[in-house]
């Protein structure tokens, strides 16, 4: 069995031993799969847990109270070794020269497994100040989970709360320039990718992907908010679908996505710095990164409808793609609105429990 043949059994287990869990029993899950100095970051109010015991307490246990019974629905499951070099100050920087990749890869054991999907739930109590709905729920989620000698010892968690708030009727933001919808996967059925692929096809899909990352960070090393479609044509199909967290929406092709979201987003933010990933890697058709943070930008107005705060400010951000063929097709992208928010002063959740739910 490959690396990532177990690495992927691993996660496998852990979640279907997780699906059957309940409150009293989620925290010796956690424990057999993790490591004794398991670190876990997922989205505000979550935010950065050290140890199984810790993650149990502050989300799976609320989790599993108010979300009875919960399924987990994949659309993406793949693994990869990690692309992105660390310098000592913790800054990403590109592969040196006398560096010997596979060497590093062993010495920090950066084999990743992410999952991509929601859960599934009746929503029966209260959770994060969000009111029971008693109904069919879904919470969009994307999972990154780091194993070395048989155990997970790092996860990066991203859900949209934002997105259960507007299936229980609560719009904490103004309108959202994009669609809202529960987000399908692949177009193409084929993102479960249990078994290992083909070593170029992943090879192809990463350079795909670091080629598009480099187009944007000289976009912002430029200072121009506004390019031609033909600039995101040089990595992107035409038919593009991006499928944005609640707050922006989903959007369909390179010139809606422009509309819908890339000036919204490029107009309405000054300041913007890209701060590297804390893990990026491809399988196959599909690639994915996350970082703690991404981005920081500051809001000078018009970003999800909102005033100018000042306030400079980081994002935490996830972004899945299919590749097909020599482009990027489809993006399923989360951000830590809340957290974003919250830095400048907004904390959506709380205010939906004094003024939702007191």
């Amino acid at each position: 069995m490959s690396e990532y043949e177990s690495s992927k059994a691993l996660i496998r287990d852990y979640y279907r031993d997780l699906e059957s869990a309940t409150e009293d029993t989620v925290g010796p899950v956690l424990a057999k799969y993790t490591s004794d100095d398991y670190q876990w970051n997922g989205v505000h109010p979550f935010n950065e847990q050290q140890g199984s015991e810790a993650v149990a307490e502050v989300f799976w246990k609320p989790l599993l109270q108010s979300w009875s019974p919960l399924q987990r629905r994949e659309d993406v499951f793949f693994a990869g070794r990690n692309d992105v070099y660390l310098h000592q100050d913790g800054k990403e920087q590109p592969w040196p020269e006398d560096i010997d990749r596979q060497a590093h890869y062993e010495a920090d054991g950066s084999v990743w497994v992410v999952s991509m999907g929601h859960f599934l739930g009746l929503l029966d109590q209260d959770w994060l100040g969000i009111p029971a709905t008693h109904k069919m729920t879904f919470l969009r989620y994307a999972d990154f989970n780091c194993v070395k000698d048989g155990k997970i010892i790092r996860s990066g968690f991203f859900c949209d709360i934002i997105g259960v708030m507007h299936q229980a009727g609560i719009n904490p933001l103004p309108p959202q320039t994009g669609a809202s919808f529960v987000y399908p996967g692949p177009r193409t059925h084929d993102g479960m990718l249990f078994e290992d692929q083909a070593p170029e096809e992943g090879v192809e899909t990463l350079a795909l992907l670091n080629r598009m990352v480099d187009d944007l960070n000289q976009l912002n090393l430029s200072g121009e908010d506004i390019c031609p479609p033909e600039y995101l044509a040089r990595t992107w199909r035409e038919d593009m679908i991006w499928y944005g967290p609640a707050g922006i929406g989903a959007t369909y092709s390179i010139p809606r996505y422009q509309e819908q979201h890339q000036r919204p987003f490029r107009t309405g933010l000054s300041g913007k710095m890209f701060n590297g990933h804390v893990a990026r890697f491809a399988e196959g058709n599909y690639a994915g990164f996350f970082g703690w943070p991404n981005l920081t930008n500051t809001p000078i107005g018009g970003f999800l409808g909102l005033p100018a705060s000042d306030v400079k400010a980081d994002m935490r951000v996830v972004d899945i793609y299919r590749r097909e063929g020599d482009k990027l097709a489809e993006n399923w992208v989360l951000i830590d609105l809340p957290w974003w928010l919250k830095q400048q002063g907004l904390d959506v959740l709380e205010r939906t429990k004094k003024v939702v739910n007191p």
